[in-house]
Parts: C-alpha cells; structure tokens; sequence
C-alpha cells in the first residue's frame, strides 16, 4: 500500500499484521452483527449542506469535553486487549494521545495497566470502569487511577452481562492465547506481530492479574474473568462510585432517552450514547439515529457524547451537528495501533482531524464551536 488516506486503509494493513483472532476481536459485533453495521451506515444517511462564498481562513477545532481543552472533540474510547493489537498498545497509544491534545482512555480489561500507562505519559488520561462482583476490586481500581491522577472516570453501564460475539468463539480468544497449532498458526503468520511481542511483559490483564484476590496467574484469570461482570449493577450504583471517585464521572451506554433521564439525575458530568460497538445488544439502533432523540430529552441537563461507528473526521462533524459536545473513537486508532504501532494511531487522528476541517469549511464554518443543525441536509 502506497498512501493511506483513510481509515479503511489503515484496517485493510492491521488486517496484514495483527494475527486473526485479535483483528476479529477488534473487527466483531454480536450475533448477526446488525447493529454493528447499522452503527457506521446511518452515518452515511446523513447529509450535508454545502456552502459556498464564505469566509474559510483561520479555522479551527479547539473546543472542551468535560471542562478540558481538546485539540478536536475526539477521545481515544476504551477497548478491551488493545495491548493485543500491538505490543504495549495501551501505552502506545496513551501517548500518540497526548501529543495530538485528545483524551485517552484507558479500559479496566487493557493489557498495559495504570500504572503502565501513567509511566510513560506526562498529562492526564481517562480511566474507564467496569463494575465486578469483587466491591474491594472496585474500589482499589478508583484508588488507583486517582493516585494516577487520571482525570476522568468513564463508568460503563451496558456490560452487566457479556453479548456473545461468534467471531472470539469461533477463535478461541483469550489473552494471551492459547498455544494451540490454530493458535500458533494464526500468530506464526505475523512475524512482525511476534516480534514486538517477545519484547514485552505485558502479554496478560495487568489491571487484575496481582490485584484482584487470588489472580496470580492465567488460570485463575480465567476462572475470575468468567464469574465477575455484575448483572446486578443499577443506578444506585453510581452514587457510592461517584463519591469514592471525586471527580468528572462520564456515564458510557446510553441508548434510551429514559435511561438518558436517569442517567442526568445521578450529578455525572457526561454521558456516552453508546451501544457498545453493537458488541452488546444486537437488533438495537444504531448510536447516531439515537443522539438527536437523547440531545433533545437531556441535552440541556448534562453533556452529551456519542460513541460507535465512526470511521471518518465527517462522521465526527455530523455528530457534533447532532448536539454532541464530543465523540469517542474505538476501531479506527485500534486499526492504526495494529498497522502501524504509535504512528499508525496518530496517523489515525491525522485522518479524521483533515476531514473534519475541510468539511466543516465546505459547510461554511470556520469553528467547531460554531456547528449545529443548520449544517444538515433537510
């Protein structure tokens, strides 16, 4: 490949380079996929209005999530095994990150852990949490990222229990894998893979591997993993995890405007509107068709962000006309991660933030502050 101009290129080569069962991973939705599908096509449905004669100097992208500067209204989103994309990808990434001005967050099921990713970064990142059955786990995860002086919390509501993903079944994912011959078969055919992998520790979930009670190796891992998601996770929830934080809370999964209701009465600072990367429930809307409904029930109450199916900077301009204040990218800097390592995420950002800035000026704005509905197509 000669030039890489978008993100599809950069997943056709981390297709090339990471080993089959972790590009699925990245790469899969649950059951038919629906919904996954749906989360990128209902971008394409909307359209733009183009301007013309207008004056297009001096733009800019600038703008706030959460009360913090952002060079655009991007966040790196967190995404489980990203270290199995790449060798030590959380890290790499967290830093692409931060030189470009953008958050990254950093999920409770990475590979690389806090500690891992607060060593090699100067400015703060995000932290994303997943509730267990283990309260003590919990709370030492909070106390962690707060001695990591992450500077939000993004609290996942829509994994209670896990949607099956024919593709990791079918693969037998697990991390790291397992040796068997379709599993050393899958990884022999990415030298390049294995190579940046035998250079790093970091090859298990460093977040819980020695800190979780009783996970000292893989087969405990295992075992805990299995039997920790907690399916009665519910709104009070929040309070206590909210208290024991102390800071910005972001609220990630929100599909519903009655849920989006309850969500703008706990105090958080955010919510995601979020369908998991149609991983979760498969048949529900898309993320985008469900913001306007969302922006129009909350959006005067608390923040509003959008997650899942962006695959281009026009994809991010369409959901900031929406109402979105900010929007969340998983698979498009985890195909950089995988093609290309560090450079391949900032190449990422370097994609969506170009073609956000030269349709933004085609629909004649020269700030993203500036943009609403009025650059949507009737």
């Amino acid at each position: 490949m000669t030039q890489i101009l978008e993100i599809r290129d950069l997943k056709a080569l981390a297709k090339r380079r990471v080993p089959k069962l972790f590009f699925d991973y990245a790469d899969s939705g649950a059951w038919t996929e629906g919904t996954y599908r749906a989360n990128e096509e209902d971008f394409a449905k909307i359209k733009l209005r183009q301007r013309v004669l207008v004056d297009m100097t001096d733009r800019s992208l600038e703008t706030m999530m959460i009360g913090q500067k952002v060079s655009m209204p991007v966040a790196l989103a967190p995404t489980g095994l990203t270290g199995m994309q790449h060798a030590d990808g959380e890290m790499l990434a967290a830093q692409a990150a931060e030189a470009y001005g953008v958050p990254f967050t950093l999920s409770t099921m990475s590979i690389c852990s806090i500690e891992d990713v607060a060593s090699v970064t100067t400015k703060p990142f995000w932290f994303q949490l997943y509730v267990m059955r283990e309260r003590e786990f919990v709370l030492d995860l909070i106390d962690r990222a707060k001695a990591a002086k992450c500077s939000a919390l993004v609290l996942t509501l829509d994994l209670q229990i896990l949607g099956q993903r024919h593709k990791d079944l079918r693969n037998g994912l697990s991390a790291p894998p397992r040796l068997t011959p379709k599993h050393l078969w899958m990884m022999a055919t990415r030298p390049r893979w294995c190579m940046k992998m035998l250079g790093t520790k970091r090859r298990t979930f460093r977040n819980i591997v020695g800190h979780a009670k009783g996970v000292t190796e893989l087969s405990s891992l295992h075992s805990w993993t299995a039997e920790q998601f907690d399916p009665q996770l519910s709104w009070k929830d929040v309070e206590w995890i909210k208290e024991r934080w102390g800071g910005p809370l972001i609220l990630k999964g929100i599909l519903d405007p009655e849920d989006a209701k309850m969500a703008a009465k706990t105090g958080a600072d955010a919510i995601v509107v979020s369908n998991h990367g149609g991983r979760q429930l498969d048949g529900a809307p898309s993320s985008i068709s469900m913001l306007p409904r969302i922006i129009d029930a909350v959006g005067h109450q608390i923040e509003v962000h959008l997650d899942g199916g962006i695959r281009s900077g026009q994809d991010v301009l369409k959901a900031i006309a929406l109402g979105a204040k900010g929007t969340f990218i998983g698979r498009p800097f985890l195909y950089g991660l995988g093609a290309m390592g560090k450079d391949g995420v900032t190449l990422a950002l370097d994609i969506i933030r170009k073609e956000m800035d030269i349709t933004m000026a085609l629909c004649g704005k020269r700030r993203i502050t500036d943009v609403g509905r009025d650059i949507i197509a009737e």
